[in-house]
């Protein structure tokens, strides 16, 4: 790990002012950051902590969904979130271990876009809104493909609004060793239609499976699935899974999560 400044600003707007500097990186839980630091990957001159912001912090209900700060923890998220968007908490508590899930925040899984992270299906299929320190992102609009998400230079997320859905279910097929999902599938029904988000699989990170969304639209039910089939063609092959494996694991586990839902 290379030399840095550390600095810990107390408001979206020092940090904003901070993070404007050359070189400066913003930390969130630190899970994929600091790891990468230390194999001297990334060598930010900066590390501006958005963990002292209490503005960024906490999970409220409001103005028609669940608003959660950026900087809350995965097991702050499974806890308060439980009454309000039961499919969320569930998804918060399978993060990880106990300790990724008492530093690990949403925003900086979020911001990451791990092709394999958890919360990306949850803000896509919930049609949430991520908030940052200068605009709204439409969850449509920030995902980008693998690590790549609308966020610019000096931009990071303060908060994210999640639309409640009348139903909902989080299904992943764990990789036994990170417990990031080999695969994982949210479905969310809500009054004009479902929404499907599949984590895990492609080469181009979280993605939409609108056939399955239309079928379920009109019949939600894991039946609704049984003539679909799901392109793999740019699927992630890796020693754990051919794409044509993760294909198949995209309809079972959108099966599940419907039958959970």
């Amino acid at each position: 790990m290379y030399d840095f400044e550390f600095v810990k600003p107390s408001t979206i707007a020092e940090a904003t002012k901070a993070l404007a500097g050359d070189g400066a990186q913003a930390l969130s839980g630190g899970q994929t950051l600091l790891p990468t630091m230390k194999q001297r990957l990334a060598a930010p001159g900066t590390l501006v902590s958005l963990n002292g912001i209490a503005e960024m912090k906490g999970v409220c209900k409001g103005d028609g969904g669940l608003h959660i700060g950026a900087a809350t923890p995965h097991a702050v998220v499974a806890k308060e979130a439980a009454a309000h968007y039961p499919a969320l908490a569930a998804l918060a508590n399978g993060i990880g271990d106990p300790a990724v899930r008492n530093r690990g925040t949403l925003g900086g899984s979020v911001a990451n876009n791990d092709p394999a992270a958890c919360y990306p299906s949850a803000v896509l299929a919930s049609g949430a809104t991520v908030v940052t320190n200068k605009r709204k992102i439409a969850a449509d609009d920030y995902f980008q493909g693998m690590f790549t998400t609308a966020l610019e230079e000096g931009e990071f997320i303060t908060e994210i609004a999640f639309p409640i859905p009348q139903k909902a279910a989080y299904v992943k097929f764990n990789q036994p060793a990170s417990r990031f999902a080999l695969t994982g599938v949210f479905v969310a029904k809500y009054a004009d239609g479902v929404r499907v988000a599949v984590t895990g699989a492609s080469n181009d990170g979280v993605f939409r499976w609108k056939e399955a969304e239309a079928a379920l639209s009109k019949d939600f039910s894991a039946a609704a699935l049984s003539g679909l089939t799901v392109d793999s063609s740019d699927f992630i092959h890796d020693l754990h899974g051919t794409p044509a494996y993760r294909g198949n694991l995209v309809k079972v586990l959108t099966a599940r999560a419907v039958a959970a839902a």
